[in-house]
């Protein structure tokens, strides 16, 4: 089958890397796409949130399968139009998107459904927002409502901290119309992780459970980004604890939709805390992580295609996954400057020696492009997620770093401590 993997990040490089080893796959595009892509796949210049672009494409090459990887598309109702046309599609609905979409929206669904999450309240004045945030005290969580990159939530340690960021979002407009509401929520204390589960709408099969690391240096400091590591899997995610998940979280989730009329097909993805009381929810996104999507893919010994394709069937109780008992371990090597501002274009050279043609090493490319002598150009925030697979967490973040010191790329900087909790226990 002809299949479309719409994206042009590290998560939709490891889903064509996945994808292209499938026997079903005769023909992979991918659109975007980035200079690592372009090994898996043939890649496409159609910006992933270009819906009608998308939808050309896909009629005028006969694709028949389509994996949807960013959130942007999900919520312009990429999906909904491919079912217009007669495709299928990886991914939820516009409105089930909503999950991640609007926080408010899963907020309301929490509290509706009894889904464990922190006290909350919405806000669309910033006087209302603020009185709440003198109410409540400090520490504090603002979140703007809509999608902004994963940049739109502060962990406000003081109050004046939270009324800045009150400001910052609706008065400064730092996120544009997702920071027109905004939700307000009680901090939680405890361990973060992220926890993945495939759903058809009735049906949630768990994956490998991961953990990432959002501050951008070691230690846990600086300011929040996308993503600057992940390793899978999370000892903080014990049996009893998935299945507490899954009972408490998951499950009524996806009973909730499908009961509101919005059943959800998909990824669903739960940031999750755990507390003293148990795993609350922190957020759903309606897609794979990233980096968290690299360390999972890399440990499936299965073909993740039927997969999917169940999953948009509503048949995903018949299946199954196998994964491979190591640890993987993924670090983001990003251009200086960011979550700021950076600069783009500088070269990257050693790729070929850091990986070594070795099945326990894959470079997923979260930002690249080719220049003009084929030389490996930065073109993003997050540009390289060197990423490693080995018995145990700490011989998988020995044979990241051991891969990232190969690559010489003076423009860029990583966290030299991903995999810290795991490998200290």
């Amino acid at each position: 089958m002809k299949v479309l993997v719409v994206g042009g990040g590290g998560r939709e490089h490891a889903l064509c890397w996945t994808i292209a080893a499938s026997p079903l796959c005769h023909k992979l595009y991918c659109a975007p796409g980035n200079a690592g892509i372009a090994e898996e796949a043939e890649c496409v210049a159609i910006a992933a949130d270009d819906v009608e672009g998308l939808i050309a494409f896909v009629q005028r090459e006969a694709v028949d399968y389509v994996v949807v990887g960013p959130e942007a598309p999900l919520v312009l109702g990429l999906v909904d139009r491919l079912g217009e046309i007669g495709v299928k599609a990886f991914g939820p609905s516009a409105a089930a998107a909503q999950l991640e979409g609007s926080k408010g929206f899963t907020k309301d669904l929490c509290a509706k459904y009894d889904i464990p999450t922190a006290a909350y309240g919405r806000f669309t004045e910033a006087e209302a927002a603020k009185a709440y945030v003198r109410e409540q005290g400090a520490p504090i969580v603002v979140k703007a409502d809509g999608l902004a990159a994963g940049k739109g939530v502060t962990v406000a340690m003081t109050e004046d901290e939270a009324l800045a960021a009150i400001d910052e979002a609706m008065a400064g407009g730092a996120f544009g119309e997702a920071g027109a509401e905004l939700v307000i929520e009680a901090f939680l204390e405890g361990e973060e992780a992220s926890f993945f589960a495939l759903v058809d709408g009735d049906f949630a099969l768990p994956l490998v459970t991961a953990q990432d690391h959002k501050r951008a240096f070691d230690g846990d400091e600086g300011p929040n980004t996308g993503g600057m590591g992940a390793y899978s899997p999370a000892p903080v995610m014990t049996e009893a604890l998935i299945e507490e998940t899954m009972a408490r979280i998951v499950r009524p989730t996806v009973a909730g939709m499908k009961a509101e009329g919005t059943p959800f097909k998909g990824v669903l993805y739960a940031g999750l805390m755990i507390t003293d009381q148990g795993p609350e929810l922190i957020e759903y996104n309606v897609r794979f992580g990233d980096p968290e999507c690299q360390v999972i893919l890399m440990r499936l010994m299965s073909d993740l295609l039927p997969a999917l394709i169940a999953s948009s069937d509503g048949v995903l109780s018949s299946f199954d996954l196998r994964w491979y008992e190591e640890a993987a371990l993924s670090v983001v090597m990003a251009a200086e400057g960011y979550p700021g501002s950076y600069e783009k274009g500088t070269q990257i050279r050693g790729l070929e020696n850091a990986d070594g043609n070795s099945d326990d090493v894959k470079i997923f490319h979260a930002g690249t492009k080719f220049g003009p002598g084929g030389e490996i150009l930065a073109n993003g925030g997050r540009v390289l997620n060197v990423t490693a697979m080995a018995p145990t967490i700490k011989q998988a973040q020995i044979l990241a770093y051991t891969a990232v010191d190969k690559i010489a790329w003076p423009e860029g900087f990583c966290r030299r401590d991903i995999g810290w909790r795991a490998v200290g226990r």
